[in-house]
């Protein structure tokens, strides 16, 4: 009697499976994405996932070795940072962004840098051909004999390249675009995103290899294939940043190798994007004080950056105010305007209110809360704030004002660019220069206007 024949369908979105076609996917929501794998794509399913060892036996992790991570420089100070002191031989980093925010610029750039100091390294682009990538590079002055180039779609092609040549570091451009003859499925789709980067992850380990795969993202802002594409990878990183500005921002979202909390910054110039030297003059203006800007000092990662909160209160023609925030959590706002309302009694319930932060980056934390209320009142008042003035604190639902971490850092950066006052939740024993306001409620921050 012939075995019966079982179905499976994959979701081409997120790599979810269930026994039955569905019209939406219950992992992530889209719908008609589910496709019948048929059974040769089943059997190359089922051998990727099948871990074979029979030999293994636990031992006691005191009787562990602990690996030496060695690294070395990408040749640019930012990237360094993000990674967490340099490139890891042997490591998988998936870096995502937006089109044109200029990941394959940053990584050409590095790639040349590499070479340079004489290590081979090969850049494989599914989406240009050499000649425009040459073009690039001339651009880019990332000319050198160490830096090869293969425009190439094939997997088994550009495996049998890196079986040619000793490489040290590799870059795939991009990981939507490479294609396994083992698969049937079109290049791109779940499957052959997943089998691709578990070849290259395991050629990687094998050969100490450092790799670094570019990912499309989709509209909502993630990496484009299955979720498991970042749990393979030993690092992922966002590139963050509009085409029209000139700063963008790489943030780390996971790293096997150092901390998450750093941030690169990288100025957009005709030579490429280059790490940002003068970044604290990117985020404020140093001009004549306004109404309706207070600034404030943010830590990404082990980095303090100042910032310029802008605030803009207006009479509402609306039966229903609007509120809107650009680079700041809207719910928050929310709940701060709520906060001014019951405790300094400002009626902004008949007014129309916006928040954006200078300079195109995002606020995550909550240091911010006094500056964004600074500037509310400033504008409801029309009174401006000096530009030597600083605003740094949490403010919790009950009005106090909460101290934030690393405030020594934070004052010591605002000395440092010339601010003279610093409005905080509590006095401190620093001996700087800067003097220090503590306000411990919101109800006493209608005095300082």
């Amino acid at each position: 009697m012939a075995k019966k024949k079982t179905s499976l369908f994959e979701c081409q979105h997120c790599g979810e499976q269930a026994t039955k076609w569905l019209g939406k996917c219950p992992n992530c929501g889209s719908w008609d994405s589910f496709i019948e794998l048929n059974q040769e794509q089943q059997e190359v399913l089922k051998h990727s996932s099948k871990i074979v060892n029979t030999t293994s036996k636990a031992v006691p992790i005191t009787q562990i070795q602990q690996d030496n991570v060695t690294r070395f420089s990408s040749f640019n100070d930012e990237f360094d940072l993000v990674l967490g002191g340099g490139i890891v031989p042997g490591s998988l980093t998936l870096i995502g962004g937006s089109p044109g925010v200029g990941k394959s610029t940053l990584l050409l750039k590095v790639a040349g840098s590499i070479a340079k100091s004489g290590k081979k390294v090969l850049y494989v682009s599914g989406e240009e051909s050499a000649g425009q990538i040459k073009l690039r590079a001339n651009r880019l002055d990332a000319n050198h004999d160490s830096l090869y180039l293969l425009s190439e779609i094939k997997l088994e092609e550009i495996q049998d390249e890196l079986l040619r040549e000793n490489y040290e570091v590799c870059i795939i451009d991009s990981i939507q675009t490479i294609y396994s003859s083992n698969l049937s499925s079109a290049p791109g789709s779940v499957s052959q995103v997943r089998e691709i980067t578990f070849e290259l992850m395991r050629k990687a380990k094998e050969t100490d290899l450092a790799m670094f795969i570019i990912g499309h993202i989709t509209k909502d802002g993630s990496i484009a294939g299955p979720r498991v594409l970042e749990h393979m990878v030993d690092t992922v990183l966002y590139f963050e940043g509009e085409a029209s500005r000139e700063l963008r921002m790489l943030r780390g979202f996971k790293n096997r190798f150092g901390s998450t909390s750093e941030i690169g910054i990288f100025e957009m110039t005709a030579e490429g994007l280059i790490s940002a030297k003068d970044i604290a003059s990117k985020f404020f203006d140093k001009s004549k004080a306004q109404a309706g800007s207070a600034l404030t000092v943010v830590m990404e990662g082990s980095r303090a950056i100042i910032l310029e909160v802008q605030a803009l209160v207006t009479e509402s023609t609306y039966p229903n105010p609007k509120r809107s925030a650009t680079g700041f959590d809207a719910n928050r706002l929310t709940m701060l305007l709520a906060l001014l309302e019951k405790k300094i009694d400002l009626p902004l319930n008949n007014y129309d209110v916006f928040i954006n932060i200078s300079g195109g980056i995002k606020i995550k934390e909550s240091s911010a809360d006094l500056a964004v209320i600074a500037a509310i009142i400033s504008s409801y008042r029309d009174r401006p704030i000096s530009k030597e003035s600083a605003f740094i604190g949490e403010v919790s639902l009950t009005g106090e004002i909460k101290d934030v971490y690393s405030i020594d850092l934070r004052l010591k950066e605002a000395q440092a660019q010339g601010m003279k006052k610093a409005v905080i939740a509590q006095k401190t024993n620093l001996k700087l220069d800067i003097k220090t306001f503590a306000v411990d409620e919101v109800s006493k921050m209608i005095e300082l206007f």
